[in-house]
């Protein structure tokens, strides 16, 4: 009689940026082709095997990838699960600690160890699936990684001691990543990297974004490409028009400006200035008619007295940026201001200062809001929950931006684009309903 084996289980458990979700989502094609029952997240009780990709990049990161680690250590001993593997950016750092201090792991990586964590759990790493993935995102969205590490010398980031320095994809391989993403149903891409705009300087000794951009664009059946997390600094000039031009190039641009005051951006080791900054954004929004500019701040670095918070403020308050998060700044061991500056600022300041600009935002989010009650915009339906389908705009990227709130009178579906006119709005949220004729 012929016995059927029961496949292995292995969870994925993965944390912290999306650079971190594609990683994720490259090791689960890797198991799943080795025969393994693959779950990510699941929301289930994990069993079996569970590999944990971790996130390491600023303080709050770390420790809720300690304690995800702690939780798993614990499920193993209680018997619920068989092995806990770590990978990513926690164990790239800390994997001497992290081998000393909790000895119940059966396997630790860091970064860019796909094979070695294929290999640890029992299955043979296939190069011929390079570039496979299996999508975590809801299927109609994905994100696509271009480069590895950075260049920078940003002063608080750690991101270079973690990943290194800045290593570019070819365009051949984006390009027929990008189809292949296509043809499993995916209509938006979101560009991602540590620095989008460094993009080629290695491979090409230019930057060669826009160049980049111009042959995704033309990928029949991929209607969105989102930019995030262009740097300031030596922004490439060829840029802008390309996003201007190609209708499904989103004008939507993610830039971390991080500061305004000339003190703090010298200290951040930012490589541009506040006049410099001011002039960037004009010329975006001169040269991209309709702009959706979305940016990062951080508060509280070394040097940031409150003349220069205040200059933060006035910054957000002058520009109306249309979408922004705050960050409180976080001493990272290794880094040039953790080497240079005493973290002076007192942790209470810091997370008031947060909450003013946040405060400060909202107030702009909702006039910015209410002036798109009337008009209709192309939006994506992402889901639907209870009553409600929920989508996004041109000018919204998952999970940290606006939401459209449609009611549903009629059947939608889901990652489908629709014309939804606009009746009300608050802070973060439009609520309309599908335009006549659609």
């Amino acid at each position: 009689m012929k016995t059927h084996r029961k496949k292995k289980s292995i969870h994925v458990i993965s944390l912290g940026c999306s650079k971190n979700l594609v990683d994720s989502e490259h090791l689960m094609a890797q198991l799943e082709a080795n025969d393994f029952e693959v779950f990510h997240d699941s929301a289930a009780s994990p069993s079996g095997t569970v590999v944990i990709n971790t996130c390491g990049f600023i303080h709050d990161a770390k420790q809720e990838s300690i304690n995800v680690i702690l939780e798993q250590i614990k499920a193993k001993e209680e018997g619920r699960i068989d092995q806990v593997f770590v990978m990513g950016c926690l164990s790239q750092r800390y994997i001497r600690q992290l081998k000393t201090e909790m000895p119940e792991l059966d396997g630790i990586v860091g970064v860019n160890s796909l094979a070695e964590v294929v290999q640890m759990v029992g299955g043979n790493y296939r190069k011929d699936l390079t570039g496979e993935r299996l999508i975590t995102t809801p299927s109609h969205y994905a994100y696509m990684k271009l480069s590895e590490g950075c260049d920078r010398k940003c002063s608080f980031c750690a991101i270079p001691l973690i990943r290194g320095g800045h290593v570019s994809r070819p365009r051949e391989e984006i390009i027929a990543e990008a189809r292949m993403l296509v043809e499993k149903g995916v209509r938006e891409v979101m560009l991602i990297a540590q620095d989008l705009t460094y993009y080629g300087m290695d491979l090409y000794q230019k930057q060669s974004l826009a160049v980049l951009l111009e042959e995704l664009a033309s990928i029949r059946g991929l209607e969105w490409i989102r930019l995030h997390y262009a740097y300031p600094a030596s922004f490439p000039v060829d840029l802008p028009a390309v996003i201007r031009d190609h209708e499904n190039i989103c004008k939507y641009l993610d830039i971390p400006f991080q500061h305004i005051n000339n003190t703090v951006l010298q200290r951040m080791r930012r490589g541009i200035n506040s006049r410099q900054t001011h002039a960037l954004i004009d010329r975006l929004r001169s040269e991209i008619p309709g702009l959706t500019l979305r940016t990062t701040l951080m508060v509280g670095h070394p040097g940031e007295d409150g003349k220069a918070f205040n200059e933060l403020k006035e910054f957000i308050s002058s520009v109306r940026f249309d979408r922004l998060g705050v960050f409180q700044y976080s001493e990272e061991e290794g880094t040039w201001s953790a080497r240079q500056y005493r973290d002076t600022v007192p942790q209470k300041s810091k997370k008031e200062r947060m909450d003013v600009l946040m405060e400060l935002q909202e107030g702009i989010s909702l006039e910015n809001n209410r002036k798109r009650v009337g008009g209709s915009y192309k939006t994506l339906i992402d889901r639907k929950e209870g009553e409600y389908y929920i989508g996004r705009t041109e000018s919204d990227s998952p999970e940290v931006d606006n939401e459209v709130i449609i009611k549903a009178g009629q059947t939608l579906k889901t990652g489908e684009f629709y014309t939804i006119k606009i009746h009300e709005a608050n802070a973060f949220d439009l609520f309309g309903t599908v335009a006549e004729g659609e």
